[in-house]
């Protein structure tokens, strides 16, 4: 077994050796064979395809060492109060109950997946990072640009990497193999200042805006928010709220040379009919368009968390089945009802089945619940390939309404005035029909938790807020240790990292 978590570990930190060549777009990508990083880089079209592998792990669902489910929502809403794993049983994607019920340990948990694929993102940026001043024939236009692409990516994996694991080794170049092992983990500020030293230099030599044919690819706006979403989480107040006007702009009005608003219908932010619409500020795109079957396990770029997220054994005109997961708490459902947010947000499938008189089957920790931003809808069902690999439902990351609600919070905290920060509330509320409310952050991490419920968010708002302990102790949330991930035993075997606290080795 040490021999096999060798390999792991040697493949994800090294990121050299062999990897996937990829079809000229950012919203298919398409394994085409495998080439040796030592003989590629040598025409601009091979240079887009190492940056477009680079963007590749930002659309993984799944992968690490088990490949299993690893996307971005799921193992998050289920370690949240938002929602419960669910799904068939208690071991059913077993990396997901055991971060739902605090039960996880270094051998088995989503860490699994998230450290992998997000070293798997780094070592990709790393190396396009490195080769591309030497590809003949690129235009210094475009070495710029993929440049600023990399460095975007490499900040947003390392991002994810702290904020879930926080001990983390600080790579910046391509390693040889005789240095993978000797890996140590870097002080967190030291980390930090590498994430806002890459943003802040991709900046400039990003496109404001881009075609349709780029949607996908990463914007100026996207990098902006992202470091103002780094200042926050850092307590840098003042430099967070300056990010994030350039976002936001005036609150409830377009923003200049971004073109931002708030979208009329809070409903219509999550169709696929709306992809890339005025509210996303940065998207991570999912495809129906390649048919993919269970042959293409792993490569998939469909949206597979909308089918596990649907009702198990259920169909009708409007929504279709699904595996059962990540039903909605009683707490959530509580918090919503009553509120206009409530419809776009929580099907009652108990409602439902008694009104259409049909039934369904209940899954593991079923509410009655269940999600409605990402449902399985009829309509969009593939007529080609494997129905469940192939929504076409985008996740996005981040949208405008949490940028307005993320100033306000930096306003509130670091005393940078209650009257900006009172109208970005206002317009959040506003746009959903809601009365103002006195700016603070009692109202401000209300507002997160039903303008933002079940995008993701919840988890990391409770653990930067100090909040998780009280609020997640019903699921058997510890503090002192569940605020961060294990380090993955696999990375732990034959190298110099440290477990983290709370955590066997």
């Amino acid at each position: 077994m040490k021999k096999n978590y060798i390999k792991y570990t040697a493949f994800f930190l090294l990121g050299i050796g062999v990897f996937t060549s990829c079809k000229k777009s950012f919203l298919q990508v398409n394994p085409k064979g495998e080439f040796a990083e030592s003989d590629y880089y040598q025409t601009p079209d091979q240079a887009f395809a190492g940056l477009a592998a680079a963007y590749d792990p930002l659309t993984t669902e799944t992968g690490g060492l088990d490949g299993t489910y690893t996307d971005v929502l799921g193992p998050l809403n289920s370690a949240s109060d938002d929602c419960y794993a669910g799904g068939g049983g208690p071991n059913d994607t077993n990396d997901w109950q055991l971060w739902n019920n605090y039960q996880l340990n270094s051998a088995a948990g989503p860490q699994q997946g998230f450290w992998p694929i997000n070293y798997l993102g780094v070592s990709r940026a790393n190396t396009i990072i490195a080769e591309l001043p030497g590809v003949p024939g690129l235009s210094d236009a475009l070495k710029k640009r993929y440049t600023a692409e990399a460095q975007f990516l490499r900040a947003h994996y390392y991002f994810d990497l702290e904020r879930l694991f926080k001990n983390i080794p600080l790579i910046l170049k391509i390693l040889a193999q005789s240095d993978i092992y000797n890996q140590v983990q870097a002080k967190p500020a030291d980390v930090y200042a590498q994430i806002e030293a890459d943003l802040t230099a991709a900046i400039p030599n990003l496109p404001a805006t881009v075609v349709a044919t780029e949607e996908g690819r990463v914007t100026q706006g996207a990098a902006i928010a992202l470091l103002g979403k780094v200042y926050l989480y850092e307590q840098k107040w003042a430099q967070a709220a300056t990010e994030f006007a350039i976002i936001n702009g005036t609150p409830g009005g377009t923003t200049p040379v971004y073109g931002y608003h708030l979208m009329a219908n809070f409903g219509a932010i999550f169709s696929p009919a709306n992809k890339f619409n005025t509210e996303s500020v940065f998207e991570i795109t999912r495809t129906a368009s390649q048919a993919y079957t269970w042959s293409n396990w792993n490569t998939f770029k469909g949206n597979v968390y909308v089918q596990m997220v649907g009702p198990r054994n259920f169909g009708d005109a409007t929504y279709a089945g699904g595996w059962g997961f990540n039903p909605v708490t009683k707490q959530l459902h509580d918090a919503l009802k009553g509120d206009p947010r409530y419809g776009y947000t929580v099907l009652d499938m108990d409602s439902l089945v008694a009104a259409e008189k049909s039934s369904y089957q209940a899954s593991y920790q079923n509410t009655g619940f269940f999600l409605l931003k990402y449902a399985p809808l009829t309509k969009y069902k593939a007529t080609q390939g494997a129905v469940e690999l192939n929504y076409p439902n985008d996740y996005i990351e981040i949208r405008l309404a949490d940028t307005y609600l993320m100033e306000a919070e930096a306003l509130v905290m670091g005393s940078g005035g209650t009257a900006r920060a009172q109208a970005l509330l206002d317009a959040v509320r506003a746009r959903v029909g809601l009365a103002s409310v006195p700016v603070s952050m009692t109202t401000i991490k209300n507002e997160r938790r039903l303008e933002l419920a079940t995008e993701g968010h919840r988890w990391f708002d409770l653990v930067r807020w100090g909040d998780a302990p009280t609020v997640l102790q019903f699921k058997g949330f510890q503090a002192g240790k569940n605020e961060l991930l294990p380090i993955p035993l696999t990375d732990l075997s034959a190298t110099k990292l440290v477990q983290n606290p709370g955590y066997a080795n």
